[in-house]
């Protein structure tokens, strides 16, 4: 019987130092944090919502993070979602692609695509047969992480997820060339950077993950579920701003509920149609709740793998399963139990499910 190792974020004065970081988020963070060494992977992830529905996301990737024991081999995907129903699924990945990055700051070059920092912001260009998409993002909210941003996993630490929002929402304004035609947009956007040492489904069993503007005010949201020999554990993140300024963000003072579930036939995983991050702060309360009206992605993840990486997956009975989410997201304020202040925006957020579907709830 395998042991139950410990895992939970990081946050003490001594992790700081270990990992040679202030509570002040510094530029260098948004930097090459890995190296593409073996055993690690590393991506930097940008979305924006448009005003008229649009909906961008770009990823440019150091390597598959489901195969961290490869040698650096870098890829940018982008998903774009129209007013009209279409969506569109695109990557570059050319074996010996050029990559370069940055280890001071955001400045990650795959190919032609790139993101990087500048003075005004980031940058953010793709560019494939298909589609050519160039955008800017302009922070509202300064960057933030929970704690050091990093989560650690077994009795010595050895194995850690680290996120860490540069851009938790800003100011976004792409335009999208898409069979030789070009659209311009503005809206909402937002940055972060992800990297780790072990494959998430080592470390996870699942997550719901989600942001948005509504109103003034910003939300981040994610629960995440830690693997089974992890206990399970759980690690909420939460940070809510108003008007730029972070006025929440302290999750010993969250609860979290998980309402109205039914089972995605595409994929066989649990869905919830209502979460709710319930934040208490003396008499005042703040509700943030994510109503789904559809899904726009469902997929089993095995169904991306290809040639012996999916054999090898189908045989360790690997089910895997990524979904995104439409709705609205609801802003609520309350002091000293009454309701001050209810405001309502659509969004997009996911289900990550990496582990298998239990017998029993947990």
């Amino acid at each position: 019987m395998s042991s139950v190792l410990r895992s939970g974020i990081a946050k003490t004065p001594e992790k700081f130092t270990e990992l040679g970081i202030e509570k002040r988020v510094s530029p260098r963070e948004d930097g090459f944090r890995t190296g593409g060494v073996k055993g690690t992977y590393e991506w930097w992830y940008f979305d924006a919502h448009a005003d008229d529905g649009t909906a961008l996301v770009i990823v440019f990737y150091t390597k598959r993070m489901m195969s961290p024991g490869l040698p650096l081999s870098p890829y940018v995907t982008v998903d774009l979602d129209t007013p009209d129903g279409k969506h569109f699924e695109e990557r570059v990945e050319i074996a010996g692609i050029p990559f370069s990055s940055s280890t001071e700051g955001c400045d990650v070059t795959i190919g032609d695509s790139y993101i990087r920092s500048t003075p005004d912001g980031y940058e953010i260009y793709f560019k494939n047969d298909l589609i050519e998409a160039k955008a800017t993002l302009k922070a509202n909210v300064s960057p933030w992480r929970p704690e050091t941003g990093h989560i650690f996993f077994g009795d010595r630490d050895e194995k850690y997820f680290a996120w860490l929002p540069f851009v938790p929402e800003g100011d976004a304004s792409f335009a999208i060339t898409v069979g030789g035609k070009t659209t311009t947009h503005s809206g909402t956007g937002y940055h972060d950077h992800n990297w780790g040492n072990e494959m998430m489904t080592k470390l996870m069993h699942r997550w719901y993950w989600g942001r948005a503007k509504v109103g003034g005010y910003q939300v981040i949201a994610s629960y995440i579920t830690g693997e089974k020999r992890y206990s399970y554990n759980k690690y909420p993140v939460f940070m809510l701003a108003k008007d730029g300024k972070i006025i929440a963000d302290d999750t010993d003072k969250l609860t979290y509920s998980e309402e109205d579930a039914f089972t995605e036939k595409a994929t066989g995983k649990p869905v919830h149609n209502k979460l709710v991050y319930d934040y208490r702060d003396g008499g005042v309360r703040y509700r943030v709740t994510f109503n789904r009206k559809g899904s726009i992605i469902n997929f089993r993840m095995i169904e991306q793998l290809k040639g012996i990486v999916r054999f090898l997956a189908t045989l360790i009975g690997f089910s895997g399963a990524y979904h995104r989410f439409t709705g609205d997201v609801t802003v609520e304020k309350f002091t000293d139990g009454v309701l001050e202040e209810s405001v309502s925006a659509p969004a997009l957020w996911e289900l990550m499910y990496f582990g298998k579907v239990p017998k029993r709830g947990m």
